[in-house]
């Protein structure tokens, strides 16, 4: 049975706190269950940096109304909660989680964490590129880069592909196997 949950961060600012955007895509059983989205109000509000808003096009008026992430993040984890986390480029997305949750004062989980470029380098080897972007094209996944749940959703399609290269079925084989590649939040 393998069961993750992928996940993806757009953020304001390079400040690790600054989460505009966040997308977790819950994977039961190797199917993906659903993928949930929420625009976030960041502590930076309503500074946006220009760098930030021309990868991802979100804006301070698209979050004006939005809840921070304290609002949200209960209902995040409750997604999360026992799950090894995914994530394509993982030291940031974890680097962005541990950020909002220590700006909030909220306790972080034990969470087992994975890089999707890693895994993906281990079942595909020799590509010329390991982008979520470039690895979607090879797989004809089409999405809207950049935004999270369709970031996550992919970095989930993407491990579930890798996981089926590497004849990995399970949580514990996946520990097994990629021992050296996972990460504690």
């Amino acid at each position: 049975m393998l069961d993750f949950c992928a996940i993806d961060f757009e953020t304001a600012t390079h400040e690790r706190n600054s989460a505009c955007e966040m997308g977790i895509c819950v994977v039961e059983n190797g199917e993906i269950v659903e993928t949930k989205t929420w625009l976030i109000k960041p502590p930076s509000f309503p500074y946006f940096h220009p760098r930030n808003i021309d990868v991802h096009g979100i804006t301070p008026e698209d979050v004006q109304d939005s809840p921070t992430f304290e609002d949200i993040w209960h209902e995040a984890e409750n997604l999360m909660y026992g799950n090894l986390m995914i994530a394509h480029n993982a030291g940031f997305d974890a680097g962005v989680l541990r950020g909002c949750l220590d700006y909030y004062g909220f306790f972080k989980p034990k969470l087992n964490y994975l890089c999707s470029i890693s895994l993906a380098k281990k079942s595909w080897k020799n590509l010329p590129k390991y982008g979520l972007k470039s690895l979607a094209e090879q797989h004809q996944i089409s999405f809207n880069h950049h935004r999270a749940g369709d970031d996550a959703e992919v970095c989930a399609k993407i491990s579930l592909l890798a996981f089926q290269k590497l004849m990995l079925t399970r949580n514990d084989e996946v520990r097994d196997v990629l021992k050296k590649n996972l990460k504690v939040l």
